[in-house]
C-alpha cells in the first residue's frame, strides 16, 4: 500500500497524538486528576488506558468513515436469499423507543405492565391468524430457537403417548438448521430427495414414514423459492402414521394473507419476526421468534403465554403440559414492539400486498437474469430465485468471484453456495421493499458482471477493486482470528 493510501486507511491508534482531546474535561469545576483516576479505576486501575488521543475533528471523521464503510439495508439493496433482508420502517424504531415501553422492567407489578401485555396478547392472536394456528407463543429468540421449541413439543407429545420414535424426515431443500436441530434431539435424519421440479419427493416420504418416524421438518416455500404444492398430501401421510409436521417459517414472506401453513396440516411452525415482520437482524442478532401450534400440539407451547380475562391481561407460566420456559422474561420485547407496529400499520390487506410484491419482484429478477445465469429449476419461484454459476464456470469464474465483483457495483452479494443441492448457487431474495429503480440497478449489475465473465474474466476473478482490501485469505482469517489491536 502506498503512503497516501496508508495514511488514509491508518488505524485510529496510529493517528493518536499525545495530549490531544476531543472534549475539554479540565475546566475549573472538574479536577483533572480525579477524572483520570476514575477512568483508571474503570479500566482495572491500568496506568495506560490504551486509548488513542485525538481531537474532535479526528473523532468525528473516524466514526463518519466507519459509517460509510458499513453495508446495510439503509444504504443499498441487500439481496441475501433466505434471509429476507427487508427495509425496517423507522416508525417501528419510534414506537420501540417510547418511554412508556422502553423503560419497563419485566419484574414490575402486573398492573403496570398491562399495556405491554396487551401488545404481547395481540401479537399472539395476530400470528395465530396469519399462520392458521390455535395458539402462538412469543418465547423463542430466533428461528433455530423456534425449531428447538417445536421439536421439544413433538418429543413431549410422543412421550405422553408413550411412543419412542427415533427418526425424522428432512427434505434436502429444507432450511439449513433443520438437520442440526433434529440431531440435537438424538433423532436420525432421513434425507428426502427433491424431484426435477424442485419439490419434495412425495413417494419417498410415503415409503419412509413408519411408526419409528416422528414426522417431517419442511420449509415452504423451500430454499429454492418453490412452493411445496403437495404439502397437504404430505401432512396427510404423516398424520396417518401418527407423526407430526414441523413447518420452518423462514420463508413466510411469500405467503402472508395468501396461504396459512396450519390450513395445510402443519402442526407447529416458527415465525421469524426478524425477517418477515421487519425487526432488525444481521450480524448475529438480536433475533426474535414466535411459534404457533395446531390443536394437536398447542398445549405444549413454551411459556409465558398471555391470557385476557375481563380486560385484564395475565401471564400464564405454570401450565403442566407446556415444555416450560426456554428463555428469560418476555423474549426480546423491543423487537416485539417493532413487529406489532409493522402489523398495525399494514393491516390484513397491506400484509397480503407485501407477499404479492415480494413474489413479483423475485419473478421479475428471475425473468431478467434467466438468459445470463443458469436456472437449475424451471418451476415458478415465489419470494426468491436460485441461479448458478454453471455458465460462468466455462470461463473459469465462480460464484464467489461474481459476488466479489458485485461489490464494485454497490450491490451486496447474494447468498452463495446455498442451498447445497445447487452447485455454485447464487440465491437472490429482493423482498417487497425494493423499488423498480433499485431492482433494475441490481439486475443491470448482474448482467454487466455476466458479460465481464466472458470478456474480461481476470477482472472479475481479481475483484473487488473499490474496497480498502481486495482478496483476503479467508481460510487464514478463520483459522487465525485476531479481533484485537
Amino acid at each position: 500500500m502506498d503512503k497516501v493510501n496508508f495514511l488514509h486507511e491508518a488505524l485510529i491508534f496510529l493517528r493518536s497524538s499525545p495530549q490531544s482531546t476531543a472534549i475539554d474535561f479540565f475546566t475549573n469545576e472538574i479536577d483533572h486528576k480525579e477524572v483520570k483516576k476514575t477512568l483508571q479505576n474503570l479500566f482495572y486501575d491500568r496506568q495506560d488506558l490504551l486509548l488513542p488521543e485525538l481531537n474532535e475533528p479526528q473523532v468525528v471523521r473516524h466514526y463518519t468513515k466507519l459509517s460509510q464503510k458499513n453495508f446495510s439495508i439503509d444504504t443499498t439493496s441487500y439481496p441475501l436469499g433466505s434471509c429476507t433482508m427487508k427495509y425496517n420502517p423507522k416508525i417501528n424504531e419510534w414506537a420501540a423507543r417510547l418511554p412508556g415501553l422502553c423503560s419497563l422492567h419485566p419484574l414490575m407489578p402486573i398492573e403496570i405492565l398491562q399495556p405491554a401485555l396487551k401488545i404481547c396478547y395481540e401479537m399472539q392472536n395476530w400470528l395465530s391468524e396469519i399462520g392458521g394456528f390455535i395458539q402462538t407463543s412469543l418465547a423463542p429468540s430466533a428461528g433455530a430457537h423456534g425449531e428447538f421449541a417445536g421439536l421439544a413439543m413433538i418429543a413431549k407429545a410422543l412421550k405422553d403417548r408413550k411412543e419412542h420414535r427415533t427418526k425424522i424426515m428432512v427434505p434436502t431443500s429444507a432450511h439449513g438448521t433443520n438437520p442440526a436441530t433434529a440431531a440435537f434431539f438424538g433423532w436420525e435424519v432421513l434425507s428426502v430427495e427433491i424431484n426435477n421440479d424442485g419439490r419434495a419427493n412425495l413417494s419417498q416420504i410415503e415409503s419412509l414414514m413408519d411408526d419409528k418416524c416422528a414426522g417431517i421438518m419442511i420449509t415452504n416455500p423451500n430454499t429454492l423459492g418453490i412452493f411445496e404444492s403437495d404439502l397437504a398430501k404430505i401432512s396427510h401421510i404423516i398424520h396417518n402414521k401418527g407423526g407430526y409436521v414441523y413447518g420452518d417459517g423462514a420463508n413466510l414472506n411469500a405467503l402472508l394473507g395468501i396461504c396459512r401453513p396450519g390450513d395445510c396440516g402443519v402442526d407447529v411452525m416458527h415465525f421469524n419476526l426478524h425477517k418477515t415482520f421487519t425487526t432488525p437482524h444481521g450480524g448475529g442478532g438480536p433475533g426474535c421468534g414466535a411459534i404457533g401450534a395446531s390443536e394437536k400440539l398447542y398445549k405444549y407451547l413454551p411459556t409465558p403465554l398471555i391470557k385476557q380475562t375481563n380486560n385484564f391481561y395475565e401471564v400464564i407460566d405454570n401450565d403442566k403440559d407446556s415444555i416450560g420456559r426456554i428463555r428469560s422474561f418476555f423474549s426480546n420485547f423491543g423487537l416485539l414492539i417493532r413487529a406489532w407496529t409493522y402489523l398495525q400499520s399494514l393491516g390484513p390487506d397491506g400484509l397480503k400486498q407485501v407477499s404479492q410484491k415480494a413474489v413479483l419482484n423475485a419473478n421479475y429478477i428471475r425473468h431478467c437474469l434467466k438468459d445470463h445465469y443458469y436456472l437449475p429449476f424451471k418451476s415458478d419461484c415465489l419470494h426468491e430465485v436460485v441461479l448458478s454459476d454453471k455458465w460462468q464456470q466455462e470461463h473459469g469464474v465462480s460464484a464467489l468471484d461474481i459476488s466479489k465483483r458485485l461489490i464494485d457495483y454497490g450491490i451486496h452479494p447474494p447468498t452463495m453456495y446455498f442451498p447445497l443441492i445447487v452447485k455454485g448457487a447464487l440465491m437472490i431474495e429482493p423482498t417487497e421493499t425494493e423499488s423498480l429503480f433499485d431492482l433494475d440497478h441490481l439486475i443491470n449489475a448482474f448482467i454487466r458482471v455476466a458479460q465481464e465473465c466472458k470478456e474480461s474474466p481476470e477482472l472479475v476473478k481479481s475483484a473487488p477493486h473499490t474496497t480498502a482490501l481486495s482478496r483476503i485469505d479467508e481460510v487464514k482469517a478463520v483459522r487465525e482470528l485476531r479481533l484485537s489491536y
